[in-house]
């Protein structure tokens, strides 16, 4: 597994005891339901974890970032703050 996987899969499924691979959290971070169902390893890896591990974690995973950007609106207006990658 590449160092970010670790890295933010740590930060993922620890604190919550949550047991999600990677390809479900990339999935989960651009499908806009995660928002809806309140998700909470999408909302840990929106709240978390590091800007720069979001965006290697992003890459890494071949996710679209537009689409992250959408589940990070939803879930900053569930929030009621701005998550960094609502923009």
């Amino acid at each position: 597994m590449l160092p970010v996987l670790s890295k933010v899969m740590a930060t993922v499924n620890a604190p919550y005891s949550v047991a999600v691979t990677p390809a479900q959290l990339a999935a989960s971070i651009a499908d806009p339901e995660s928002a809806v169902v309140c998700d909470p390893a999408t909302f840990a890896f929106l709240s978390e974890v590091s800007l720069n591990l979001q965006h290697a974690f992003i890459d890494a995973m071949a996710v679209d970032p537009e689409k992250v950007a959408l589940v990070a609106r939803k879930f900053s207006d569930l929030a009621g703050y701005r998550l960094p990658l609502a923009s």
